[in-house]
């Protein structure tokens, strides 16, 4: 019954199932990373992105205001505690409500908003939830008020200010244009080179043939930071140690191998009549290749063309060691390491937004060319 026409079988509907799945697992993080990059750093540390509609507790602290006016034997100080400089910030137009306040550090929510708390000699500090307090004391407070440290109900707050932030940094046009130059010619001199590479393993006869498709394979499990001290040895030698030329050489030879591998498997899969009828009418080898075979293999192009651009912008070990440490040398991925986020990572709370920024030209590719990235990647698999 599951084969009459018309109706899905259940491998089908498992198989939608599976792949709405597999679409959720990869978007909810960016959706997460996009919703976090408009957040408050401090709301981002309170609570996940999924809650950012929502209230956040938090904890300020604020000083009362330093005008008393006497009442009998004691002295009253009165205000707002939202309207502190200190927090004025976080609580907008007063928008907030106050769960719990103190006057130390290590239990900034020891007592319930409301409750007019004993802070000794002869001295009491009521916060109602509004903000509002009363400050009392025996003596005349002074000019810079009672320190305060509350707990609050903030609402949600979503900012461009991480965005100011990354874009105006200094030299961030320049790790831009940085980034292009590096990607660009790492993304076509791979292919370039991999594509007559893959057609003479494929469609030509050579002694060593298949110890070449074999070490080629073999070069694909062999983890990069391996080759990275001896290559730029190699580069200084040469005079091309970290310089643009460099990190294209390097990218290129980190690349080749999956190149060579994936367009080969698409090649060889290529129908072999029309590959001998063009030779039978007189073409030769480089005539098959760019009338016939690389016109036919595009869409294993893009494919490769997809994952060398994402992991070239992308990338950070290779740009910190092939290029200098100067600014004008530096990628976006080495500037938001290096100078944004801080030596130690201090200024983390703008990573989603240098992140988000980072991938979104990557974005823009993937998307653009991704209907060719299963064609791709099928290469080969089927006869």
């Amino acid at each position: 019954m599951d084969n009459i026409a018309g109706q899905k079988s259940g491998l089908s509907i498992a198989t939608n199932v599976a792949v709405v799945v597999m679409v959720l697992i990869w978007l909810i993080p960016t959706v997460g990373l996009l919703v976090s990059s408009f957040r408050d750093r401090d709301q981002i540390s309170a609570s996940g992105w999924w809650q950012a509609p929502f209230s956040v507790e938090l904890t300020f602290r604020g000083r009362t205001a330093s005008d008393a006016v006497q009442d009998g034997d004691t002295w009253v100080v009165s205000g707002n505690i939202f309207e502190a400089p200190e927090v004025q910030e976080a609580f907008g137009a007063g928008e907030g409500t106050v769960t719990g306040f103190s006057t130390s550090a290590f239990t900034p929510g020891e007592h319930p908003a409301g409750v007019t708390a004993d802070l000794g000699d002869g001295e009491s500090l009521r916060v109602d939830p509004d903000g509002s307090y009363e400050f009392r004391s025996p003596e005349e407070p002074g000019n810079r008020g009672q320190r305060v440290y509350f707990s609050a109900n903030t609402p949600p707050q979503f900012t461009l200010a991480n965005y100011r932030q990354v874009l105006t940094a200094d030299n961030m046009d320049r790790a831009f244009i940085n980034t292009l130059t590096v990607t660009v010619p790492a993304t076509i001199i791979p292919i370039l080179i991999a594509a007559f590479a893959a057609y003479a393993l494929a469609w030509m006869d050579f002694p060593g043939r298949g110890w070449l498709i074999a070490a080629v394979v073999g070069l694909l499990v062999v983890p990069l930071q391996l080759a990275l001290v001896p290559m730029l040895n190699f580069h200084n030698q040469v005079g091309i140690g970290q310089s643009f030329l460099g990190i294209w050489f390097a990218h290129t030879a980190f690349g080749m191998p999956l190149a060579v591998y994936l367009l080969r498997n698409y090649m060889v899969g290529l129908p072999r009549d029309i590959i001998e009828s063009a030779k039978v009418d007189g073409a030769t080898d480089f005539q098959v290749f760019t009338k016939i075979v690389l016109p036919l293999s595009l869409p294993a192009l893009a494919a490769f063309s997809i994952f060398q651009f994402l992991w070239t912008w992308n990338d950070l070990l290779v740009a910190k060691v092939f290029l200098p440490s100067n600014d004008e040398a530096k990628v976006m991925t080495v500037k938001i390491a290096d100078d944004l986020l801080g030596s130690r990572g201090g200024d983390w709370g703008i990573l989603a937004t240098a992140a988000f920024v980072s991938i979104a030209v990557p974005l823009v590719v993937f998307f653009t060319m991704q209907r060719f990235l299963v064609r791709g990647l099928l290469a080969g698999s089927v006869k």
